[in-house]
């Protein structure tokens, strides 16, 4: 019997137990903090990231910077789950030497929407809270991908607008939540903390709500512009989806039952753009990098990170590979990806003299081996329909600015559009997850595996391609005979072609 399989321990982790898991405590000592951040969208990432490096500032230099985390999507059972444990959880730092589980104790309080929307509205307005933050993915900024206003057409922000009082969107939460604070009697607001892998992602969420707040009350949409602080972030950490094979490593190693730990790689990076009137956590003295512009990090974790795991999901899904370190262990995949960052992304990018950018590269392709991680292709392949542009398209419009070939990353756009069939080349289907799936699948299926007619109806969706790039005759080109490889000869023999 696998340790997956053995029966977990009956006695769930909580605060009184914390004594006997000193090991596994960044410190023995903690003064139980206060609330200070509310974070939207309590997922798996924050909880390995975020959530992480703040206790570890609370330890460092003290601080109320407890975080009450928020589901949006109505999860009920995992706020009764974390609660249940009183917040606590274990993160699961999976490495090749092995697993180690550390305890966090800053998460102080779950709440899950609508169900408890007068509890949130109400630590929202309290002004011990000086920082909201965020991870719910771009899709949940209900963003017109063409103005980067808040999507009018979106049926959520619709509501919202008729019901302001009662909103469920992000765009509308936190208009709500401004307006509040403003005619408090200290009219002091809180800094808005976007870490969601989102280009410029501070100044992206700052034109949502400003212009959702500007559909509701000019005056409101302008202090907001005027007093809210909207830093920009970047974040990396690889955090894969939580298995019985982390819950049994707690169980473990703790003794305790974790029904919902978080599995995640050694590795971690925060760089933050240091703009919070009312205070932070000291993040800088825990490896977090505080600068003046996020924006060089930003693009280099946006193209060589998140654009070759993109490449390698597409391909991946195609071709079989059913994990990222699966598919990197492959010596064809290994040597297309590094040829890829090498050759067509790095050049692309203007970093720091201290940014080792091939060194960076060697780092990424360690981190992509790590057997330990099992980080799921399907997981990475959701929502491809938003996460192009930022990943491969920009790179590829940089690469036709300066007169340079990009066959590697047009092969990684024929994949996603491939991909979009919903099944692998060996006839192994696989779900579409993505806001645009309904209509991304039906155009890919009256294309009928023919690659020009799949080139020609998927370039006609702008919420994806713009008319520029989608107009490009050597784009075109270049992506028509990306395409027609993958039909020939399959993932594989199109990555064995590049090489």
């Amino acid at each position: 019997m696998s340790s997956a399989t053995l029966p977990l321990p009956q006695q769930c982790l909580s605060r009184e137990a914390l004594p006997a898991l000193r090991t596994h405590l960044l410190s023995p000592h903690w003064s139980e903090p206060r609330i200070g951040i509310v974070h939207l969208g309590i997922g798996n990432f924050h909880r390995a990231h975020q959530a992480l490096y703040t206790e570890e500032a609370m330890l460092a230099a003290g601080g109320d910077w407890g975080i009450c985390g928020v589901t949006l999507q109505g999860d009920v059972g995992k706020r009764d789950a974390l609660m249940a444990q009183q917040g606590l959880y274990g993160v699961v730092e999976r490495g090749p030497q092995g697993a180690q589980v550390t305890v966090v104790r800053a998460l102080c309080e779950v709440l899950a929407m609508p169900a408890d929307a007068p509890a949130l509205f109400a630590r929202l307005a309290d002004p011990l809270v000086r920082i909201v933050s965020l991870t719910v993915t771009e899709k949940g900024y209900c963003r017109d991908p063409k103005t980067g206003d808040v999507d009018l057409d979106d049926p959520a922000v619709a509501h919202d607008l008729a019901h302001p009082r009662a909103p469920r969107t992000v765009p509308g939460i936190l208009t709500a939540a401004l307006r509040a604070r403003r005619d408090a009697p200290n009219g002091q607001p809180f800094t808005v903390l976007s870490c969601d892998n989102l280009s410029h992602n501070g100044a992206a969420l700052r034109q949502v709500v400003c212009s959702f707040a500007r559909q509701l009350d000019t005056a409101l949409a302008d202090w907001i512009a005027v007093e809210v602080a909207f830093p920009s972030t970047m974040v990396d950490r690889i955090v894969p989806a939580t298995t019985d094979a982390e819950r049994a490593t707690v169980a473990e190693q703790l003794g305790y039952r974790d029904d919902v730990p978080v599995p995640c790689e050694p590795f971690r990076q925060w760089v933050i753009e240091d703009r919070f009137p009312r205070g932070r956590p000291a993040w800088d003295a825990v490896g977090a990098q505080l600068v003046d512009d996020v924006t060089p990090f930003e693009l280099a974790k946006l193209r060589m990170l998140n654009g070759t795991h993109s490449t390698l999901a597409y391909l991946s899904m195609l071709g079989g590979f059913a994990t990222i370190d699966a598919a990197i262990a492959d010596p064809a995949m290994r040597n297309l990806i590094h040829t890829l960052m090498t050759e067509e992304i790095a050049p692309t990018l203007s970093v720091p003299a201290s940014f080792d950018l091939l060194g960076y590269r060697d780092a990424l392709l360690a981190r992509y081996a790590n057997p330990a991680l099992k980080h799921r292709c399907a997981q990475i392949a959701m929502d491809g329909s938003q996460k192009l542009p930022p990943r491969l398209l920009a790179t590829i419009a940089a690469r036709i600015e300066a007169g340079k070939p990009y066959r590697r990353l047009a092969l990684a756009v024929a994949a996603w559009m491939t991909f979009l069939r919903a099944h692998a080349d060996d006839g192994t289907r696989y779900e579409i997850s993505d806001p645009l799936a309904d209509r991304l699948t039906a155009l890919a299926a009256s294309a009928q595996g023919e690659p020009r007619a799949l080139m020609d109806a998927l370039l006609g969706v702008r919420e994806v391609f713009d008319a520029g790039l989608a107009g490009h005759d050597a784009f075109r080109a270049t992506l028509y005979d990306a395409l027609r490889l993958l039909r020939e000869k399959g993932a594989r023999g199109a990555i064995a072609a590049l090489q």
